[in-house]
């Protein structure tokens, strides 16, 4: 007699393999935890340089007056904000012309208050707007944004094929995707170290700021296990984008997949 039972697709959660159906609830209640001391967190961790990737991600995305951004993963609204600042300084050079939009797009609604509160956001108005949504499933029609930005988060969806196919769905054609992620260090000996740094300082520092060590775990377990660059940059090729390249940003400590919608 044969056995027609399915076996259950499993992923991985930091280095836990949990079933697939699992993931979404598990990454949400991370955010939810760390929602509020994310971006403190952000600054601790990276010692600021996380603000100098974003610049320069943001200065490669080269936003122009009139387009629509679409932030997914976008949180606390950082790349947003940029987006409309860089198209509004282009936007001075040119009379007449009209004003950028953006969609912050996650599917934590913790994390999209915490953007919302922001003092410094109240000031885009309906030009910046907040959306719950499913990376794997956006809830925008096909071609409406001229940009697609996901700055560390594309590791926390369960399935990168479908984000990716999602992202090339939503943008319009010459659509430019930006995502920045943590990576892997370009030589061995500092990989070595910053995984020293990683597995020992990360998880503390998640514990005394943001009162949990394991979410910052499961963090730092997380960036371990996603694709070494050129491995991610065949997944974003394969998703449709043409031109795809890659930026390490200190020594591959964060990378940019940078890629075109053509």
């Amino acid at each position: 007699m044969t056995d027609t039972t399915a076996k259950e697709e499993t992923v991985s959660f930091g280095f836990e393999e949990i079933a697939a159906g699992e993931k979404e609830g598990r990454v949400h209640g991370v955010f939810a935890s760390v929602a509020s001391r994310y971006d403190l967190m952000n600054d601790l961790m990276s010692a600021g340089v996380h603000r100098l990737w974003k610049h320069d991600t943001m200065a490669r995305v080269n936003p122009q007056p009139g387009e629509r951004l679409l932030d997914v993963a976008g949180g606390t609204g950082d790349l947003a904000k940029a987006f409309l600042d860089r198209a509004d300084r282009a936007g001075k050079r040119r009379v007449g012309a009209p004003e950028a939009t953006a969609v912050v797009c996650d599917i934590n609604e913790d994390m999209l208050a915490a953007g919302k509160a922001r003092k410094e956001m109240a000031p885009y108005g309906e030009r910046l707007a907040w959306v719950c949504g499913n990376a794997e499933a956006l809830p925008f029609a096909d071609r409406s944004f001229d940009a697609l930005t996901i700055a560390f988060g594309i590791r926390n969806v369960t399935h990168r094929d479908k984000a990716l196919s999602e992202f090339h769905r939503v943008l319009k054609p010459a659509g430019r995707l930006a995502v920045l992620e943590f990576s892997h260090m370009t030589a061995p000996v500092l990989q070595a170290a910053y995984d020293t740094y990683s597995f020992n300082v990360i998880p503390r520092l998640g514990s005394l700021v943001a009162g949990d060590r394991e979410s910052y775990q499961y963090l730092v377990e997380s960036i371990r296990r996603f694709p070494k660059q050129a491995d991610f940059q065949a997944e974003v090729e394969v998703a449709g984008f043409r031109n795809v390249s890659v930026t390490n940003f200190s020594g591959g400590i964060a990378a940019l997949h940078f890629g075109w919608k053509v």
